[in-house]
């Protein structure tokens, strides 16, 4: 169950009654899948959520529309983890699909049972999928890219310490649920000495400076517990 727990996947099919069959089956299996049958549509869900798998159902007779969908979010973000879905597909085209780094190619028509233990066997594969490693994180306005300690929001990217990105990729995997002082010492410090709480207090005020320019995101501190990151 916890290889799998919270990933959010996107789901780019066209016949949205296929989509929705699909979308059901994985909520059953502990996903969460979101449909899009438009690639623009798709596109954009990408850039302002997190995935880390992109189903893509193709159809031979439009595959540049598929492709270049692909291509933008592989610009995104390189890591996702991709798996198209493709009836009786053609060598050329799964020769194109593995160049775009494809994980998997499912053919159909398949079993449903078969799609879960194809994208369970890709998570065991990759790491990074994992979602206690997932390295981009949506917070309201804000991207944080963990990977590259940046920042950014309304097309301007910063550069942020190693400190301030490990404590707010923790608080983001525990996005608007209380982590304990003690949590945060022990996994981003190390060390829960009083000099390590009193920096703590620190990071959490500059990370409150990043992120003002959201109104809608804000780091609440528990009196005598810990803090809560915010997003409505």
């Amino acid at each position: 169950m916890g290889i799998r727990n919270h990933l959010k996947i996107l789901l780019f099919e066209k016949n949205e009654s296929v989509g929705q069959l699909l979308c059901d089956f994985m909520l059953i299996n502990d996903f969460q899948a979101d449909i899009f049958t438009s690639p623009e549509e798709a596109y954009q869900a990408f850039l302002t959520g997190v995935y880390p798998i992109c189903l893509i159902s193709i159809e031979e007779s439009s595959l540049d529309e598929y492709f270049d969908l692909v291509k933008r979010i592989k610009t995104v973000n390189s890591d996702v983890i991709l798996i198209f879905l493709a009836a009786n597909p053609k060598a050329e085209t799964l020769a194109q699909a593995y160049a775009l780094e494809a994980d998997d190619v499912v053919r159909k028509p398949f079993i449903l049972e078969e799609l879960q233990l194809r994208i369970e066997a890709v998570l065991r594969r990759s790491r990074s999928l994992d979602i206690q490693t997932a390295s981009l994180f949506r917070i309201g306005k804000f991207l944080l890219d963990a990977k590259k300690q940046t920042l950014s929001v309304d097309d301007v990217c910063n550069k942020i310490t190693t400190k301030e990105c490990d404590l707010l990729k923790y608080l983001c995997e525990n996005m608007n649920s209380l982590v304990m002082r003690e949590d945060i010492l022990r996994i981003v410090w190390k060390n829960n000495s009083y000099y390590n709480a009193r920096s703590m207090d620190v990071y959490i005020t500059k990370l409150r400076h990043l992120l003002k320019g959201d109104n809608k995101v804000g780091i609440i501190n528990v009196h005598g517990k810990g803090y809560k990151l915010l997003v409505i």
